[in-house]
C-alpha cells in the first residue's frame, strides 16, 4: 500500500509539475523546439532545473544502502551505446518533434481532456505493440 500511495504521488508531482510548466502544451513545446523559427526559450529553464534537481537527488538517493519502498536499486547494467538506443532515440525525437508531446505530458494532457494528447497516446501504443512484435521476430 506505501509503494502504492508513494507512486500516486510522485506522478501527482510530476503530472502538477508538468502542467505548471506548460510541457503538456504541445505548441509551448513545440516552439521551444523551433530555434530556427519562433523560438520560444521558458522551457529551457525547466529543462536547467530538472537537470540540476536531478543530478543533486540522485547523489544523495544513491548513497542509501537501499531505497525507502524496495528491496535494493534497480539501475540499467548496460551502458553501451548500440543500435537499438540511437533508433530509439531518433525516433522519440521525432515523434516529440512532429507532435509535441512526449508520453508523460500526452497521459497528463489526455487526463485533461485534450483530443491530440489521446490520438498520440493511440499512436504511441500502436507503435509499442509494432516494436515489441518486431522485437519477438529478431533473433537475441
Amino acid at each position: 500500500m506505501k509503494r502504492w500511495f508513494a507512486a500516486l504521488l510522485a506522478g501527482a508531482l510530476f503530472g502538477a509539475g508538468l502542467a505548471l510548466s506548460r510541457m503538456t502544451d504541445p505548441n509551448v513545446v513545440l516552439g521551444f523546439l523551433d530555434v530556427a523559427g519562433d523560438f520560444d526559450p521558458r522551457l529551457a529553464f525547466v529543462l536547467a532545473g530538472a537537470v540540476a534537481t536531478t543530478g543533486v537527488a540522485f547523489r544523495l538517493v544513491l548513497r542509501r544502502r537501499r531505497p525507502l519502498l524496495a528491496d535494493r536499486f534497480r539501475l540499467p547494467l548496460s551502458r553501451a551505446i548500440d543500435r537499438p538506443l540511437v533508433i530509439g532515440a531518433l525516433l522519440f525525437g521525432i515523434g516529440w518533434g512532429l507532435a509535441g508531446y512526449c508520453p508523460g505530458p500526452a497521459l497528463v494532457g489526455a487526463a485533461a481532456g485534450a483530443d491530440s494528447a489521446l490520438i498520440f497516446i493511440a499512436a504511441m501504443l500502436a507503435g509499442s505493440a509494432v516494436q515489441a512484435m518486431t522485437a519477438r521476430r529478431r533473433p537475441a
